[in-house]
């Protein structure tokens, strides 16, 4: 496969020091997946490419085509939503739809390719405010307790909703409709007593309250995909922030529903990401973290954070390739929100295996407004 030349224009000297990012397109060109390739040129670096048409190129991904191929004839993958496949596959054996469409998204696939128009439909029916078991795959086999029903029906309206605004229908009405509902719940909560307690006592453990309804990684996702409607919200979206810049709390995110006690990790309790040692623990979660607060506007105005992207600058070679720290591999995340991102990488190119790391460097960048420098 021939991959596209970058085209780099040239630059005057400024007067004074531009806030800018380097960027290696042409290592990228040469080395990286057709995914990567196609995502940096048009969203690191648009207009780069002197006219020249790649919209075929992400097609030409061996593990997208693997992962499509999977999708069943009634639009799902295994009939399932959020599963994941298990950790050591490499076909993506039981992989969930959600899961599968945003890996799709991810690889540069269009919103209107084929398994992604199938799944159109089961994911916008998912937005239905219904408590109705047939639509919990997966999640109603567990149980039909009404309170679990209502809770896992929850989880997968968020987990489409924030599908579809990355495959941008923020102008749907269906869609907006369903994220207006989140956001009511999210505000009513944080103005309840339970914003500030929203822990209750069982026992000898303390959970979520069943009526807490913090925002998840989901729906965050879902906003930061929602320019229009972040504007139109103006003053709930500063309150999540507000609500994210807080110190996590010691308890782990555990729900009570009747007597069951359910985990709930995509719930968001405060700074998912407050020092450097979480980035270390799961480098992909957090570039996703920043760059989800990129778009979302909420990275420039966050220190901490600003640092810890710095940081992922300063740790690139003079070729403008991201090394990990010494003793440190090629990044992994078995984290469901995080692993749609990575690895977009095929791994046949020893050259490129941080390519993905590097990509996402530039791609924040850009979202922050800095200059792009081609190198």
């Amino acid at each position: 496969m021939t991959l596209p030349t970058p085209v780099a224009e040239a630059q005057e000297p400024a007067a004074e020091e531009i806030d800018s990012v380097t960027f290696p397109l042409a290592f990228i060109a040469d080395n990286a997946s057709p995914s990567v390739v196609y995502r940096s040129f048009t969203e690191v670096v648009p207009g780069s490419l002197g006219g020249e048409d790649i919209s075929n190129l992400p097609y030409s991904q061996r593990s997208a085509l693997r992962l499509a191929v999977l999708q069943q004839r009634d639009g799902t993958w295994n009939g399932a939503m959020l599963t994941m496949p298990s950790k050591n596959s490499t076909d993506f054996a039981g992989i969930g739809t959600i899961q599968a469409v945003r890996r799709l998204i991810e690889y540069g696939w269009s919103a209107e390719s084929p398994p992604l128009l199938l799944a159109r439909r089961l994911l916008f029916r998912l937005l239905a405010e219904d408590n109705d078991p047939a639509f919990l795959y997966e999640l109603g086999q567990k149980t039909r307790d009404d309170d679990l029903v209502r809770r896992n029906r929850s989880l997968l309206r968020e987990a489409a909703a924030a599908t579809l605004a990355q495959l941008g229908y923020e102008n749907d009405p269906r869609l907006r409709g369903a994220a207006r509902r989140v956001i009511e719940r999210i505000s009513a909560f944080f103005e309840s007593p339970l914003g500030e307690k929203p822990w209750i006592r069982v026992g000898n453990t303390h959970v979520l309250s069943p009526d807490a309804a913090p925002p998840s990684l989901y729906t965050l996702t879902m906003i930061a995909h929602m320019p229009i409607f972040r504007h139109e919200h103006h003053t709930a979206i500063e309150r999540i922030f507000e609500h994210l810049k807080q110190s996590l709390p010691r308890q782990e995110p555990i729900q009570v529903f009747g007597k069951k006690f359910v985990p709930q990790p995509q719930l968001v309790l405060g700074d998912m990401l407050p020092h450097r040692n979480a980035v270390e623990a799961d480098v992909p979660f957090a570039l996703m973290w920043l760059e989800t607060m990129a778009r979302l506007g909420f990275l420039k105005r966050h220190e901490g954070w600003l640092k810890m992207y710095e940081r992922f600058v300063d740790d690139r070679g003079r070729d403008g390739v991201w090394h990990p720290h010494k003793g440190a591999g090629v990044p992994v995340t078995a984290n469901p929100w995080a692993w749609p991102s990575f690895p977009l990488e095929e791994g046949a190119n020893p050259a490129a295996k941080y390519a993905d790391v590097t990509f996402r460097i530039g791609l924040i960048g850009k979202l922050l407004g800095k200059e792009i420098d081609l190198i």
